[in-house]
């Protein structure tokens, strides 16, 4: 019994602290947190399972310790995946969910495509990928 408890006070007691790591999926739940808190958004389009320099991208910066520990209370991040692989497969929502993204912030099916937000959804500037250090990727987001 007391293993439950302890491991409910982990999952829940620990687990509805948001990080600045913590990917969202919703655009409205990415405003929110962005306003409550007064930060921009980063939005990332990328297609995880077939894009060569989305996955560097995810590789080389957001998966890093360096990048995470800059990014620790700075940027909502916002995630839009366009898998192709039917075992990646998004829920109807979801990629319903993602379109709607598109349509309004990547119109030209960029991938991958980082765009900086405010928390209204305003466009302050965008990237896509770059060779470079997280360090230096991080800088140039901090510029908008």
């Amino acid at each position: 019994m007391k293993k439950i408890i302890v491991l409910s006070l982990v999952l829940f007691g620990f687990g509805f602290t948001v990080s600045a790591q913590e990917w969202q999926t919703s655009i409205t739940k990415a405003k929110e947190i962005a306003a409550k808190e007064k930060k921009k958004i980063v939005l990332v389009f990328q297609g995880s399972d077939w894009c060569a320099p989305c996955i560097k991208l995810d590789k080389e910066i957001w998966s890093t310790k360096e990048f995470k520990a800059l990014n620790e209370n700075q940027f909502v991040m916002l995630k839009a995946d366009f898998p192709r692989k039917s075992k990646n497969a998004l829920s109807k929502e979801q990629q319903e969910q993602n379109n709607k993204l598109a349509e309004k912030y990547n119109p030209n099916g960029f991938f991958p495509y980082v765009a900086v937000l405010t928390a209204d959804g305003k466009v302050l500037g965008n990237l896509g990928y770059e060779k470079t250090t997280p360090e230096l990727y991080f800088k140039k987001l901090m510029k908008y």
